[in-house]
C-alpha cells in the first residue's frame, strides 16, 4: 500500500510518498480501507521529532480516519470487535476511527472500540475531520473539564479543528462560549458556529474583555492549547471554582502562576494528551460521544470545518498550510477512493 513516512525529523519536505506492507489488524481490531485522513497539530509535532509515537505504534503519521471496514481482527477477550454501542462491525461498514498513527495510508488499523459509525449527514472527507477533535473535546472539556449546561467556556482558536468543533459541542449542550481568534473573518466564522462573542486577540485584550462580557464574574471553564505566557491570563478569566484544562503548549510548557490566586478562588488546572491513552479509555470516550453528542452529528448541527482537502501524496503541502496558520477548520488527505 501507499502511505507517507517521516524521513528524518524536519521541514515538511522531510515527508514522503512510499509503500509500505498492509497491517494486519489484531484481536479487536478492524482494518480500513482509508477513504480520508485529518491532519492535525500533533503530526506536525511527530515531523518535527516532538512527537514519538507511543511504543509498539506505527511510525507511519496520522490520527484519524474515515472509510470501509475490509477486515476484522480476531475477537478480543470480550468477544467480537464491537461499537461504543455494542453492535459487531462488518465488513462493508463505513466508520471512522481515531488511532495513535498509521492514518497517512491506502489502510490502516484501529481498535473496534475506536470506531463510531458515518454519520448519514457527514460525507467520509468531513467524518475523517472528526474524530481527533471530538474525542479531545469530549474528554477535556466535558469529562476533566466538567463543563455543563448554563456554564460558560472560554476556548481559544475558535477556528482551529479543535476551537470550531468545542465551540459547536459546548453550544448544542447548552454552554455559552466565548473564544479568541486571530483575524476578523476568524471572528466572523466563530460566531456563525455559536460562539457569544469572538475576541480578535491581536488588537484585543482577552482578559479585559471577558471580564466586560461576565460582568468580571469569569468563565467556568478555560480549554487551551497556546500554554506559555496564555496561562497566567487564563487564570484571570476564571470565576471562583473555575477550571483551566491544558491541552496544547504552543507558546511554551513554562510558565509562572500565583498560587495564592489558585487557593483563594478555588481553582482547578489539569490537562491531558490524548494519543497515549489505552483503548479501553478512548472506547468510552467513543461511548460517551455516541451517548451524549450524536443525534447533534447525526442532524447536521454539529459538523467539523474542512477548510483544504489535498491528495494523500501532498502531504508536505498540507503540513506547510495548517504551519502557516491562515486555515480555518481542518486539512483532510484523500485516497483515490474519496
Amino acid at each position: 500500500m501507499q502511505a507517507i513516512e517521516i524521513s528524518q525529523p524536519g521541514p515538511p519536505d522531510v515527508l514522503r510518498l512510499v509503500e509500505r506492507p498492509e497491517p494486519t489488524p489484531g484481536a479487536g481490531e478492524v482494518l480500513i480501507d482509508v477513504a480520508a485522513a485529518g491532519v492535525n497539530r500533533p503530526d506536525l509535532s511527530q515531523r518535527q521529532g516532538q512527537y514519538p509515537p507511543p511504543p509498539g505504534v506505527t511510525d507511519i503519521p496520522g490520527l484519524e480516519v474515515a472509510g470501509r471496514i475490509v477486515a476484522l481482527g480476531a475477537d478480543g477477550p470480550d468477544g467480537p470487535p464491537a461499537s461504543a454501542s455494542g453492535r459487531r462491525w462488518r465488513e462493508g461498514d463505513e466508520v471512522m476511527a481515531l488511532v495513535s498513527g498509521g492514518g497517512y495510508a491506502q489502510r490502516c488499523v484501529a481498535p473496534a472500540v475506536q470506531c463510531l459509525p458515518k454519520p448519514a449527514s457527514l460525507d467520509l472527507v468531513h467524518a475523517a475531520a472528526l474524530p481527533e477533535t471530538a474525542f479531545t473535546v469530549w474528554t477535556n472539556v466535558f469529562e476533566r473539564g466538567r463543563l455543563r449546561p448554563g456554564e460558560t467556556l472560554l476556548v481559544h482558536g475558535g477556528t482551529s479543528g479543535i476551537g470550531s468543533m468545542a465551540i459547536q459541542i459546548a453550544t448544542a449542550l447548552g454552554s455559552r462560549v466565548i473564544t479568541t481568534c486571530g483575524t476578523e473573518e476568524k471572528c466572523r466564522v466563530a460566531l456563525e458556529l455559536g460562539a457569544i462573542r469572538a475576541i480578535n486577540h491581536r488588537i484585543e485584550d482577552f482578559v479585559a474583555e471577558v471580564a466586560a462580557l461576565t460582568d468580571r464574574r469569569g468563565v467556568d471553564v478555560v480549554l487551551d492549547f497556546i500554554g506559555g505566557s496564555y496561562a497566567p491570563r487564563n487564570l484571570d478569566c476564571l470565576a471562583r471554582e473555575g477550571r483551566l484544562v491544558q491541552i496544547g503548549l504552543m507558546r511554551g510548557a513554562s510558565a509562572e502562576l500565583s498560587l495564592q490566586k489558585i487557593m483563594l478562588r478555588r481553582l482547578t488546572i489539569t490537562g491531558s494528551t490524548l494519543r497515549i491513552g489505552t483503548s479501553a479509555e478512548k472506547g468510552a470516550i467513543a461511548a460517551a460521544l455516541e451517548r451524549e453528542a450524536w443525534r447533534h452529528i447525526e442532524s447536521g448541527r454539529i459538523r467539523p470545518l474542512v477548510n483544504v482537502v489535498l491528495p494523500l501524496g501532498e502531504a508536505a503541502e498540507a503540513h506547510g498550510r495548517l504551519e502557516a496558520g491562515d486555515v480555518i477548520g481542518k486539512v483532510v488527505l484523500v485516497n483515490r477512493q474519496a
